[in-house]
C-alpha cells in the first residue's frame, strides 16, 4: 500500500473515530436528560401519595369546602396520568394551583392550621416542593446540555439522523410570574 493510501485509511479512521466519540457524547447527554426526568417523576410520585392524606385531614375540618378538595383529587389524578414532559408540567401546574387554593383554605379554619397531622404534612410537602425545585433545575441544565449538543457543530449534521432531538424544558408556565414576584408583608 502506498502512502497515500495509509494516509487516506489514516484520515477515514480518524473521522470515524470522531464520528463515534460525537455520537456517545449525545447518548451521554440524553440519558443524562433521562435520568434527571425520572428524579422529577420520584418527586412528584411522593407528592402524589402525600396529597390524599392532606385531602383527608382537610376533610375533617372543612367538610362543607367539598369544590377545593375535589379540584385538588382532580389535579393530582391528572397529574399521575400525564403521559409526556408537556403534559406533565401542565397537569403539575394545574395540581400546584389547587395546593395553593387548599392551602388559602387552611387559612380559615384555624383548628386544622393547629392541627399536628396537617402541620407535618404541609412541613412534608414543603419539603418535596424544595426537593423537585431542585430535581426541575438538574433536569432543564440536562436539557439545555443536550439541546446545545445536538445543534452545534459538527453533531448537528448527523443528530436528527441517529434520532436526537431537541427536548422541552420542565417549565413552570405561567405561575413563574406568580412565584419570581416577591411575597407583600403587611404588619
Amino acid at each position: 500500500m502506498s502512502t497515500t493510501g495509509w494516509v487516506v485509511l489514516g484520515v477515514v479512521v480518524v473521522i470515524v473515530l470522531w464520528a463515534i466519540s460525537v455520537y456517545n457524547s449525545l447518548v451521554a447527554m440524553r440519558q443524562r436528560v433521562n435520568q434527571s426526568f425520572a428524579d422529577i417523576d420520584v418527586q412528584l410520585k411522593q407528592r402524589h401519595d402525600l396529597i390524599p392524606n392532606l385531602v383527608e385531614t382537610v376533610k375533617g375540618y372543612a367538610a362543607h369546602e367539598r369544590g377545593t378538595l375535589e379540584a385538588v383529587v382532580q389535579a393530582r389524578n391528572t397529574a399521575i396520568a400525564a403521559p409526556g414532559v408537556e403534559q406533565k408540567v401542565a397537569a403539575e401546574n394545574m395540581l400546584t394551583g389547587a395546593l395553593r387554593q387548599l392551602f388559602a383554605l387552611s387559612e380559615s379554619y384555624p383548628d386544622l392550621k393547629a392541627n399536628q397531622n396537617f402541620q407535618q404534612l404541609q412541613a412534608e410537602l414543603s419539603d418535596i416542593e424544595n426537593k423537585l425545585a431542585a430535581a426541575r433545575r438538574f433536569f432543564n441544565n440536562a436539557v439545555q446540555e443536550y439541546n446545545t449538543g445536538i445543534q452545534q457543530f459538527p453533531a448537528a449534521l448527523f443528530a436528527g439522523m441517529f434520532g436526537f432531538h431537541p427536548q422541552q424544558f420542565f417549565d413552570l408556565g405561567e405561575s413563574r410570574a406568580q412565584l419570581d414576584q416577591a411575597p407583600n408583608v403587611k404588619f
